[in-house]
Order: structure tokens, then C-alpha cells, then sequence
């Protein structure tokens, strides 16, 4: 791959636009459904022991952190009693949803009867909180009542998306409706103030507008999509206002222009995201070619222009998120952690209504670096900023202050499995390649997917389905962006193929055949688009879809004079006692013998300096 930036065309295509509320209980209007992770056992080496921590460490140190360490859940107790003081900061209701849901998550493949009781005491406290007209936030009653709806940045809407997303997995996680009952009488309560004929309002940070789509899908009430529409055509109208606490910003907010007629990534970057999540989620509901045409502009502009090799995006500290094309500084590179969350998200969105494995290529490569780097091997250590180059003084930290990281980690690692595998009406699609047992019904039938790999140190997989009868579906394999050569074989024979965007068809297979996919991983030596200053001259190293980093650690005798050459030899290694077990990549020359990590494991050891891009000579 000559550049980490790269321009794919692609060719979208929708079902109609038009049916009953069974059809949308059913998720009819996309064209791909995942399989939810809810019928996916993972059991791999890479991804199981991360999923263990998460249930053993992070979790525990999320509730710890809201219920002891900080003020989180006094809030809401102090708003219950319409008495005390608030702590933190006016968002922070957000942190307890977020690690509710994380929660909410977990039980689903791990019941666990004591952290179910611990969600349940968090549900009472916070619809103890609740007011008689249905509003919910504690900054403002317990600060002052009068004030709330005043500031469209105070983030009242990202909290109540939070909520609502905490209230609707769980109870799919449990059938407990008391949260989401909870969340019903917020919607209805901000619907009474906004809307058609009502008040304008644009969320400074948005969120509740995908939230309100998954509140539509699980009550079947067609208000809640309508609301999330309306609040989406509110944006580029000039209506946007901080009341008198300060001056509005349009661009940092997303706000200069109709979302219809978007080109370019502006702002925020998490903002962003959950903006292009929400289009994405109407633009497939109701069909809504312009809302599509906005977002094939968009993912160009953010992954042609504004994408750093590690999938993150937000290169700016001043605004936590972009500033100009091109503008991807290493030292200095943000890359919010939450914001390689929301790339997954919105990739995945994005290939459910368009079958186009480049979106999975850059989840991905979101995932995998971007995202993983946010949490310590241990589980309970986290970056916030996830920089490319390092002075050695950039380390994770137990908590922040604004702790959306942590909170966001503890509810999208458990749902790994969302991304694995999709069905359509003629296909069964792999979009990963992550060791799993998967079991789910199909027109009557029980069918079990069994995947075994070794992923992402090499790139083996060996597929089988197993069902009682014939599935009429073929099997898209996703052939990722980064793999030059492979090979297809069913029961050790190989076979011809057909591929079209990204994926290998598989036509002529059988339940019970042992499908594998072969893929080559050679060490690739990556450039930068020739429009990054920062990297002319430099070369990164990645290998399958991990991004690989130099640690002064390994390093130490000429750290600051590390440089790759066109004669440098590369040769991998898997080493079990290091950082968990990873495959190092040593690179050697004339001048020096260098040693690679992947990035996600950096800053797990002794401190010390660390960067991507290395000098190259030819």
C-alpha cells in the first residue's frame, strides 16, 4: 500500500424505504443485519483475555470510580433529596449511563447476580432523580432549575442519548423495564419543548440522535425516529445558542450548514461521529438519498484527509478534534479515544446499507489500534489522548476528570461480537476474523458459525456452518484492504472465486464444509500522503492490521536516531512472556537493529519515548 490514505469508489445500494412496524422490529430497511453479540462466544487468544479483564478489572474500577472516588452517584442521590451540591462536571450523569450500559452488556453473555444487583441500585438512584415532568440531569437540579434548556452546549440531550442507550440494553439484558421507563418519560419530556411548532434546539454534542433511533426500534413509536430527524434538520439554520454563557461556534458544533449538504469533517471529532452514527441510522430508515450522498463525502474527507494510520482521527488538542486537511501532527496528535470508538460505530453503519468492505477496513483499523490503545493491558489504566510519538511522559491514568474514555471502553468492548458477522437475504457475511461459536436461528433453523484463527498474529481462518438444511446463501469473506495474496479453500480444495467490493463470494458450499482463508501478512512499510509535512521522509510499519510502534525501552542505544532504510530486513518473532504475548517485528540494517511493538501495547512497561514514524533513507 503505497499510501495509508487511500481512495476507494464505491457503489451504494438500499431496500424500499416503506414498511409496517413488523418489518422495522425485524431491521427490514438495511440491507445487512449483524449478528448481535449476544449469540457470539468468543473464544480466542487475542480477544477472550481482554473480554476476562474487562468483566474482572475495568467494570470495577468504572463502579469504583462513580460510586467512591468521585461524586457520580451522589449526584444523583442529592438530586433525589433536592438538596446538596453537585460535583464534577455538567455532564458527568453521562459516565454512570455509559458504564450502566457497560454493564447491561456484560450480564448478556455473563450473567453475574451481584453486578446485576449493583445496576439495579444505580436504576433506583437514578429514577429517584427523576422529575415529575420526566427531565433528568442533575447539574441543573442541583444548581437551578430555571437554567436547564437555556444552553444548547450543556450537553442536557448527550446525557439523556446516554441514558437511553444505558435504559434500552438493559433491558434487553434483563426485561426490566424500570430504566427504560425512565427514558421513555425523558424522551416525551423533551419532546413536549422541542419540535414542530415548538422551540428550535441544537445539541451542542450530539448523541440523542441515535439514541432516540434504538428507543424507536425497541418501542415500535414512530415519534421518536420523527424527533430524531427533526433534531438532525435543525442543524445549519442559525438556531444554535449558549443562551448568555458564551458565544456559539457553528463550525466546533457542526452547525453551519444543513447535515444534507455536508462535505467536510468540522469540530469536534466525537461530535462528529455521533452526528454521522445518527444520519447513517435515519438515512436507512427512511431512505434518505441526500443524507447518503452527505455521508459518502464525509467518510472521504475524514479518511482520505483527516485520518491518522492508527484509524484515529482529531488531530487538534484546542478543539479536541480537526483543524485543516492534512493537518496530522505525531506529537501533538489528539486522537481521542472515544473517537476511535465512534469510527467503528459509524463504519459499521456504514457497511450494513452499503456491502462494502471498506468500511469494515477501516473499523478495523480503528479497532485494533485506535481503540485498544485507550486501555492498559491490565484493564484499568486508560488514555484519553492517544498520540503517535511520544517524548516518554504520555501515560494512562486511573480516571479524568472528564472520563468519557474509560466509561466508553467499559460498554464497547463487550460488544465485539456485533462486528463479526452479518446476514442479508442472499448472504452470510464475515467481516472479522476473531475465534468464536456463534448460534442463531434462521428461517426455523439452528445454524452455528465456528471460526478458529489465530488473528491477528497470521492470517489463517477456518470457517464451518453447521444447520440442518441448506442455508441458499453464499458467504462473503471480507478480503482485508491491507492483504495483497490469499487463497480459498472448501475441505483442502481449492476453489475459484468471485469478489466484488472487498469480499470473496463463496457459491459452491454445503453445511458441515470447512471453509479457510489463507491470507499472507508480510511486514509492509507504509508512506504517508505526500500532503502530511509531518511524515515526508518517514515510514511506519504495520503488519495485517496492526499498526506497529519503537519503544525506547527496546531501543534505548539510539532511540532518537532510529532509521529504516530500503535495505532493512524484516523478520517476526511471537514472543508469549512479552506484554501479554505479541509478535515483534525486528527490522535490520547497517546502521542499527530495530525492535516493534504493536502500538496498542505501547506504554504498558517502563516508561519511555516511543514513535510510529521513523526516518527512512533510501
Amino acid at each position: 500500500m503505497k499510501h495509508y490514505l487511500i481512495l476507494i469508489t464505491s457503489t451504494l445500494f438500499l431496500l424500499g424505504c416503506q414498511s409496517s412496524k413488523e418489518d422495522i422490529k425485524e431491521q427490514s430497511l438495511k440491507t445487512i443485519h449483524h449478528i448481535d453479540f449476544s449469540q457470539v462466544k468468543i473464544n480466542d487468544n487475542f480477544w477472550s483475555p481482554r473480554l476476562s479483564k474487562h468483566i474482572s478489572t475495568t467494570l470495577l474500577v468504572c463502579i469504583d470510580q462513580i460510586e467512591n472516588q468521585t461524586g457520580r452517584i451522589r449526584n444523583f442521590e442529592n438530586a433525589a433529596k433536592g438538596e446538596g451540591e453537585h460535583s464534577g462536571i455538567f455532564f458527568d450523569d453521562s459516565d454512570v449511563y455509559k458504564a450502566l450500559e457497560g454493564i447491561a452488556y456484560s450480564l448478556i453473555n455473563n450473567p453475574n447476580p451481584e453486578l446485576e444487583k449493583k445496576a439495579d441500585e444505580w436504576i433506583d438512584k437514578i429514577e429517584a432523580a427523576q422529575q415529575s415532568d420526566g427531565y433528568i440531569n442533575t447539574f441543573y437540579t442541583l444548581t437551578n432549575l430555571e437554567k436547564r434548556w437555556t444552553n444548547m452546549d450543556k450537553h442536557e440531550m448527550y446525557c439523556a442519548g446516554h441514558l437511553i442507550e444505558a435504559g434500552v440494553a438493559y433491558f434487553q439484558a434483563t426485561g426490566k423495564r424500570k430504566l427504560l421507563d425512565v427514558c421513555i418519560r425523558m424522551a416525551d419530556h423533551m419532546m413536549r419543548q422541542f419540535g414542530p411548532e415548538k422551540a428550535h434546539w441544537v445539541p451542542g454534542h450530539e448523541e440523542i440522535e441515535l439514541a432516540l433511533v434504538k428507543l424507536y426500534q425497541i418501542t415500535l413509536e414512530d415519534k421518536y425516529l420523527d424527533f430524531a430527524y427533526w433534531l438532525l434538520e435543525e442543524r445549519g439554520h442559525g438556531y444554535g445558542s449558549m443562551g448568555n454563557e458564551g458565544i456559539w461556534n457553528p463550525a466546533y458544533y457542526q452547525d453551519s450548514e444543513p447535515v444534507r449538504k455536508l462535505t467536510d469533517i468540522s469540530g469536534h471529532a466525537v461530535r462528529c461521529m455521533y452526528l454521522y452514527c445518527g444520519m447513517t441510522d435515519v438515512a436507512a430508515l427512511r431512505n434518505n438519498t441526500e443524507y447518503i450522498d452527505a455521508l459518502n463525502r464525509l467518510w472521504n474527507d475524514v479518511t482520505l484527509r483527516n485520518m491518522y494510520i492508527t484509524g484515529g482521527i482529531g488531530s487538534s488538542k484546542h478543539n479536541e478534534g480537526v483543524t485543516k486537511d492534512y493537518d496530522l501532527p505525531n506529537l501533538e496528535a489528539y486522537c481521542e479515544t472515544c473517537a476511535s470508538v465512534g469510527m467503528v460505530f459509524w463504519n459499521h453503519r456504514m457497511n450494513q446499507i452499503t456491502g462494502d468492505a471498506k468500511y469494515i477496513d477501516i473499523l478495523e483499523r480503528s479497532m485494533y489500534n485506535g481503540v485498544l490503545a485507550g486501555i492498559s493491558l491490565s484493564g484499568d489504566r486508560f488514555f484519553y489522548v492517544n498520540p503517535l510519538e511520544s517524548k516518554g511522559d504520555h501515560h494512562r491514568q486511573e480516571w479524568y476528570g472528564c472520563a468519557c474514555c474509560p466509561s466508553q471502553l467499559s460498554r464497547f468492548l463487550p460488544t465485539i461480537g456485533n462486528y463479526i458477522y452479518a446476514i442479508s437475504d442472499d448472504a452470510l457475511w464475515v467481516n472479522l476474523y476473531i475465534g468464536n461459536t456463534t448460534r442463531f436461528t434462521l428461517n426455523g433453523d439452528n445454524v452455528i458459525l465456528r471460526q478458529e484463527t489465530n488473528y491477528p498474529w497470521d492470517g489463517s481462518v477456518k470457517l464451518t456452518v453447521s444447520s440442518t438444511k441448506d442455508l441458499d446463501k453464499e458467504i462473503r469473506l471480507r478480503i482485508p484492504g491491507w492483504c495483497k495474496n490469499y487463497t480459498i479453500t472448501i475441505n483442502g480444495k481449492e476453489v475459484g472465486l468471485s469478489q466484488e467490493k472487498g469480499y470473496a463470494i463463496v457459491y459452491d458450499w454445503k453445511p458441515g464444509d470447512m471453509i479457510s482463508l489463507d491470507m499472507d501478512m508480510p511486514v509492509e512499510v507504509e508512506s504517508a500522503d505526500p500532503l502530511v509535512t509531518e511524515n515526508i521522509g518517514k515510514r511506519a510499519i504495520q503488519r495485517g492490521p496492526l499498526v506497529y510502534c519503537a519503544e525506547e525501552t527496546d531501543n534505548s542505544a539510539y532511540f532518537d536516531r532510529l532509521t529504516l532504510t530500503s535495505d532493512t530486513e524484516y523478520h517476526t518473532s511471537f514472543e508469549a512472556g512479552l506484554l501479554n504475548g505479541v509478535k515483534t517485528i525486528n527490522a535490520k540494517n547497517e546502521q542499527q537493529s530495530i525492535t516493534f511493538i504493536p502500538y496498542y501495547a505501547w506504554d504498558n512497561r517502563e516508561a519511555g519515548k516511543m514513535k510510529v514514524w521513523i526516518d527512512y533513507k533510501e
